[in-house]
């Protein structure tokens, strides 16, 4: 089958990887694309939130499929249009996708279908804020209600803090969601859905400060590694049983079925187990995790899920190797980038021994050289016998990529490498 891809980043580089290693899968394309992406596959400069457009490009590729990669153009109606043109698409509607798009939608499925999540108050001005920030105390969590492209959570034990981003919302014209804070270890769990059934793919654990230990702003994510060995047993049944299957069954009765990816963000709090957001696509940068391990064939899963002809008892295949990725930022990130670096050593990493080099913020200049285009420039990848193996690995391949101002963390799954996440088992 033929597959366009639609989407500029690291998570459509993992996927176009993946579709290229699906024997089912004879031919990619990916629009818009980066420099990494171009080096692999056919791609095609138009604009992804413009659904027409998005349209035509299936139509002139003669497309068996359509992979919505970002929240954007799933929040701009894309899979709508490619599915009234009778074209599978795997990304959900506009409808469906507020799971991600807005928050408060998101909590209000997650009441009605009793799924576990944390306490949380909408707010539109500062009264409403500053009421909820005190009825839940601190560290306060405040969250734009929009899409935020994972920069518009604000966790701090400052007040005043939290109250300035509520109020920076609310001067854009937006809502902000404020919510009880979750301790505990974080899990990213992605569920492939077609509406009706899911199967879930290998839970990873993704890293969104930008400095070492946690430390700074958050991003959209510094790293990722998958599977972890600190999981309960069960984890991924009792999220599939309390948290997919209720909401999809609470979508499916509004009239919005959920087609795509189920982004599961989850922390196990001395409480139990608890949704902290949903998203509507798969999460970058653990998608080029949890992809590098996946044995099955892609193409064919994404397929089964957008023409609703998924297996809920579908057992899929995973590599036994662990898999991290560790992303290279642009200086000044997760500020204003600075763009336009030259980029050396891709190749030197590439060569390193099970690693290879995820593109996200990469372009070409006249000369051809590859260079910083955005805020996240690339992620490396490394797959090892165990997380030590694999980590050592990555960091060797991070060693060989350098550009002025480049930055990356060095604790990616170090944690988890020295057995120090602790997860309150007895919680229900």
């Amino acid at each position: 089958m033929k597959v366009l891809v639609i989407g500029p980043g690291g998570r459509e580089h993992a996927i176009v990887r993946a579709l290229n290693e699906d024997p089912y899968v004879e031919q990619v394309h990916c629009a818009p694309g980066n420099a990494g992406i171009a080096g692999e596959v056919p791609v095609h400069a138009i604009d992804a939130q413009d659904p027409e457009a998005v349209l035509a490009l299936a139509r002139e590729l003669a497309s068996d499929l359509v992979v919505i990669g970002p929240e954007a153009p799933l929040a701009a109606g894309v899979a709508d249009v490619l599915t009234e043109a009778g074209i599978p698409v795997f990304g959900p509607s506009r409808a469906a996708a507020q799971l991600e798009a807005s928050k408060a939608f998101a909590k209000d499925v997650m009441a009605e279908a009793e799924v576990p999540t944390a306490m949380a108050r909408v707010a539109t001005n500062r009264q409403e804020a500053e009421a909820a920030l005190d009825a839940f105390g601190a560290p306060h969590v405040v969250k734009d209600d929009g899409l935020a492209a994972g920069k518009g959570v604000v966790v701090t034990s400052d007040r005043e803090e939290a109250l300035a981003h509520a109020e920076a919302c609310f001067a854009a014209g937006g809502s902000v969601v404020i919510e009880e804070f979750l301790d505990g270890p974080e899990v990213s769990l992605f569920v492939i859905c077609d509406g009706k059934h899911a199967v879930p793919l290998s839970p990873a654990q993704d890293f969104k400060r930008i400095f070492d230990g946690d430390q700074g702003p958050n991003t959209g994510g510094m790293g990722a590694y998958s599977p972890l060995p600190w999981l309960p047993e069960g984890f991924t049944e009792e999220v599939m049983q309390r948290v997919a299957y209720p909401t999809l069954r609470e979508m499916e009765r509004r009239g919005t079925p959920f087609t795509g990816v189920l982004y599961c963000g989850l922390a196990l709090t001395s409480r139990g187990m608890r949704v902290i957001e949903f998203n509507a696509r798969f999460g970058d940068p653990e998608t080029q995790a949890v992809l590098a391990r996946l044995k099955s064939p892609l193409g064919a899963l994404l397929l089964a899920a957008a023409k609703g002809e998924l297996d809920d008892a579908e057992q899929l295949h995973w590599h036994h190797a662990t898999a991290v990725d560790v992303v290279i930022a642009a200086e000044n990130y997760p500020d204003t980038p600075v763009k336009g670096a030259v980029i050396h050593g891709l190749e030197e990493a590439n060569a390193v021994e099970q690693v290879h080099v995820v593109h996200a913020g990469t372009a070409l200049d006249a000369a051809g050289n590859t260079v910083v285009a955005g805020g996240r420039v690339l992620a490396v990848v490394a797959l090892g016998d165990d997380l030590a193996a694999a980590r050592k690995a990555a960091y060797q391949g991070v060693a060989k990529i350098s550009w002025p101002g480049a930055q990356y963390r060095t604790d990616i799954g170090l944690k988890a490498e020295r057995g120090q996440i602790i997860v309150n088992t007895e919680a229900k």
